[in-house]
């Protein structure tokens, strides 16, 4: 479990001593003990504000500033609820592929919080250290050259947090005993001096860039039509109930995509969904905005979505009405939403858990697209891991199809590109256990001048080729405007 140290509230900018005594507790703690340590130390952001032209903090501004391609980092940011989160870096990192990544991710995680030595002031929300973590789709990957493992979990050197009223910054060090303190302390105050006077105006375009902007050349990676035709074929003769069949097509630019500057766009256009950036240290960035939450924990309350049948928003209010209208009353559309419904029930039983939700589903209003939409709630015991819920909950039927496993095989075998993190897990884990994670759907990988964008649709009976891909060429619409 996480150690809280007698620091509880260090200010650098007022005594840079306090930061070197705290660091050498720690290492006296790694001497005494033989093993490394980790030091855990929250800043509130407010206490630089008397020398910053900025009031507010921006962790994506921080992010987009001092990020360096070959570093890790994630991000998460949820606008209707004041949220954004960026990790920067890492103090300890795991990579791991196979069947049990979960649960190494877990064990991981476990034997890292045995090590931190945290200092931080217990009455703001955001000041517990946090664990990033993205899980591909598949537990193995069929590429060498695959830009994310099967699980990647690390503990940031930075995290810069936004909580609503509050802002933040963590950083995390690693101390052993040869370990130069003075050096850490002085490196501390100027990384934590770059983030709180890292400039908004990072997001605007250079003079005469515009120009080249969207001069793209789109290529489609496969022929979604006949491989909804072939499947619907198969649930005819009862093989299986429902596939989830994703759809890719690669954006070639003549100008580097900026992810920084997308997922600005993206979470100004879509302030209902979760913007997220994980960046694997190679230059390659997946980004996206999800409005599927996989689970939320928070004192042990844990909710979740489900999140299936779509229907396109209207022009005006009355027909958008009419279509919500017409999704909410379509058999095919409810019948699918039910299959996730039962599924994520279902699954929370397996862990001895009671899901409580609401006999109908309500609808979800997303910026481009409406859904079928029923939140699942549970309390939690405490020895019940949140990795442990993503490994029985992933993939959802909302995501893959049912039966699993059945579902997943026919992805492999019409799906000519490989998913990654698309449909994914990717969220993060607090050392109280605290937990936040998303479906990786809405998405795309930046590479430089390639950006590959994926998205999905739900095979059930009853499905239309040409209105299912109708549905894909909706999702990929949302994720090419935001595209810089």
């Amino acid at each position: 479990m996480l150690c809280q140290s007698p620091f509880t509230h260090l200010q650098p900018l007022q005594d840079c001593k306090q930061i070197y005594q705290f660091l050498d507790f720690c290492r006296k703690r790694s001497i005494a003990e033989n093993q490394p340590k980790i030091a855990s130390v929250a800043l509130e952001i407010e206490a630089m504000q008397s020398t910053s032209s900025c009031s507010v903090i921006d962790p994506l501004i921080v992010l987009n500033h001092l990020h360096r391609s070959n570093q890790l980092h994630f991000y998460l940011e949820n606008r209707d609820q004041g949220r954004s989160i960026a990790a920067i870096g890492s103090a300890v990192a795991l990579t791991v592929n196979g069947k049990e990544r979960f649960k190494q991710a877990q064990n991981f995680i476990q034997t890292q919080l045995d090590q931190i030595l945290a200092s931080y002031p217990v009455d703001f929300p955001w000041t517990t250290p946090r664990f990033f973590c993205s899980f591909t789709f598949f537990d193995q990957q069929t590429h060498c050259d695959s830009p994310f493992p099967g699980a990647t979990v690390f503990l940031p050197r930075w995290q810069i947090i936004r909580w609503q009223e509050h802002h933040g910054a963590i950083v995390n060090l690693p101390i052993q005993s040869d370990s130069n303190l003075q050096q850490l302390t002085q490196t501390i105050w100027q990384e934590f001096r770059s983030i709180c006077q890292a400039q908004y105006d990072v997001f605007q375009l250079p003079q005469g860039i515009t120009p080249l902007l969207n001069q793209w050349e789109i290529i489609d990676h496969n022929s979604f039509q006949p491989a909804v035709t072939s499947v619907l074929k198969s649930i005819e003769t009862h093989q299986f109930d429902k596939v989830v069949l994703a759809h890719a097509i690669d954006v070639i630019s003549q100008l580097p995509f900026q992810w920084g500057r997308s997922l600005n766009d993206l979470r100004q256009l879509h302030s209902g969904c979760t913007v997220f950036s994980i960046g694997n240290g190679n230059g390659q960035s997946f980004i996206g905005a999800s409005p599927e939450r996989l689970l939320s924990i928070q004192n042990r309350r844990f909710l979740t979505d489900a999140l299936a049948g779509s229907a396109p928003r209207g022009r005006t209010a009355i027909e958008d009405d009419t279509l919500g209208d017409q999704l909410y009353r379509s058999d095919k559309e409810r019948h699918e939403h039910q299959v996730v419904v039962d599924f994520i029930t279902q699954r929370l039983v397996n862990v001895g858990l009671t899901p409580r939700f609401t006999a109908t589903p309500t609808l979800r209003k997303l910026a481009n697209i409406q859904h079928l939409h029923t939140p699942i709630q549970a309390i939690l015991p405490p020895s019940l891991h949140p990795l442990a819920l993503v490994a029985e909950l992933h993939p959802t039927p909302a995501v893959a199809g049912r039966p699993r496993e059945v579902a997943c095989e026919q992805i492999c075998q019409y799906e000519g590109f490989e998913r990654s993190l698309y449909a994914a897990p990717l969220g993060w884990i607090d050392a109280q256990g605290n937990a936040e994670f998303v479906v990786g759907i809405r998405s795309a990988l930046i590479d430089g001048h390639r950006a590959r964008l994926y998205a999905g649709a739900g095979i059930v009976a009853g499905s239309n080729p040409d209105r299912e891909l109708a549905e894909i060429r909706l999702k990929l619409q949302a994720l090419l405007r935001a595209l810089v």
